[in-house]
């Protein structure tokens, strides 16, 4: 049933403001009535090669090299990529680049595009007509009808509930969702991501709308090297404000958590040690998805895993644990399968004499971060980001080290972390 936007602030808020609660209960199906597709079986034959020849390679992908540990021999997931952050080294891969709905992870890109355009502080009002093209049972974080939002409370619906209706507020702010699904595309264009074509801005299941694994892990690192993103990624909980009160009464806010189980831990699995983000997501067309970034011992890994083929909502989060367990014990000792590539703008370019040069190697010194948070940089430097962990009481801390990017995919200088307010929004299939 669609969410009915003339319901009153009180239903919402009862729906959605028990977060700390909630966010520990498994998300259930946008489409409860259908069943996931399972006519997904079998990657296709020819599929991109854009990181390696390998890469492009049906079944899984993982170098040798002395010492090298054994994959772990339990993963169902479709598809997966584990990659070095730093490096952009794909340390080892399962149908890479096959091309498979993403529902909620693909609001990794939706913020990669969009972070840059609005200032913290900017306020939205909600208004009905910006919702209308929200798919029935979508996710939603409580947006009213009326009431004032900062873009800050936004993204927090977004991040943490997965709120569907957040995704369209901010799209209205942004002129539309024709306009905004346009720049989504051109922006995976940009990144080389060409496993994927969006329809709709929040993963809601839609015909063609399709990602890969790769390609969810290029937006992920993408958007780490953007402090907000980063912030908003590891922030495991924060209050969302409610509807104004009646007769001037104080307007209220009601928490949300996050609902990336790596992130907060679930019943049954418990946070994982130096989490620091992405997405996860669940449609009944994509299954359960997920991508996330940890760090330890000073390096960081990307991790991406979708449909697993087990009924548990949880086997998502346990696989992409062991892969990140498997890819701290392997790096260094593994040959890389293949790499995250650069962006267009950051791909080597032909010098004077037909001769490829990289494309920031004439530069001298870093250039200043721009308005979209990437930055030019000479190609003998990179810049640190800092990784965001968690601690043991689930509070959003700095981890104790930062790490670079490959030269090739510098970051932009270390930006202040500035502070937060709550955000929600709604829409798109129960993200899990």
């Amino acid at each position: 049933m669609p969410f009915n936007r003339s319901s009153s602030f009180t239903i919402a808020a009862r729906a959605f403001g028990c977060a700390a609660l909630a966010a520990l209960v498994l998300a259930s199906p946008a489409r409860a009535d259908e069943e996931p597709d399972d006519a997904r079986d079998e990657p296709p034959e020819v599929m991109s090669t854009i990181g390696g020849e390998r890469l492009g390679r049906p079944g899984t992908q993982v170098g040798e090299g002395p010492g090298v540990p054994e994959l772990p021999d339990d993963l169902t997931s479709r598809s997966w990529v584990v990659a070095d952050a730093e490096t952009g080294d794909v340390l080892a891969a399962h149908n890479a680049h096959w091309p498979l709905a993403p529902a909620s992870t693909l609001k990794m890109l939706f913020a990669d595009t969009l972070l840059p355009e609005f200032e913290r502080d900017a306020t939205y009002r909600a208004e009905p007509e910006h919702f209308e093209e929200m798919g029935p049972g979508s996710s939603a974080v409580g947006i009213a009808d009326g009431q004032t939002y900062r873009v800050e409370d936004l993204w927090h619906g977004v991040f943490l509930a997965s709120g569907n209706d957040a995704v369209y507020a901010l799209t209205a702010m942004n002129g539309g969702k024709e306009q905004t699904v346009r720049e989504m595309n051109d922006r995976a264009e940009e990144l080389q991501a060409n496993d994927t074509h969006v329809v709709n801005p929040d993963g809601y299941d839609a015909a063609g709308q399709l990602s890969s694994a790769y390609d969810l892990t290029l937006f992920a690192r993408s958007g780490m090297q953007n402090a907000d993103f980063r912030e908003y990624v590891s922030t495991p909980r924060a209050e969302f404000p409610g509807a104004e009160g009646e007769d001037g009464e104080e307007r209220e806010s009601y928490e949300i958590q996050s609902t990336n189980r790596l992130l907060v831990g679930a019943p049954g699995l418990d946070r994982y040690e130096g989490l620091a983000g992405v997405k996860n997501g669940y449609t009944s067309e994509a299954g359960h998805t997920f991508t996330g970034v940890a760090e330890r011992d000073g390096r960081v890994l990307l991790v991406t895993a979708l449909a697993p083929e087990e009924d548990d909502p949880l086997a998502v989060y346990r696989e992409s644990a062991a892969l990140l367990d498997w890819g701290f014990a392997a790096e260094g000792l593994v040959e890389p399968v293949g790499e995250l590539v650069p962006p267009l703008s950051e791909a080597a370019e032909p010098g004077e004499d037909g001769t490829p040069t990289p494309a920031d190697d004439d530069k001298n010194g870093a250039e200043e971060t721009g308005a979209n948070g990437a930055a030019g940089s000479d190609g003998d430097s990179v810049s640190g980001l800092l990784v965001l962990g968690v601690t043991a009481a689930g509070l959003v801390v700095l981890a104790a080290g930062a790490y670079v990017f490959h030269r090739r995919h510098p970051l932009p200088p270390l930006a202040q972390l500035s502070g937060r307010r709550p955000g929600r929004r709604r829409g798109d299939a129960p993200r899990g």
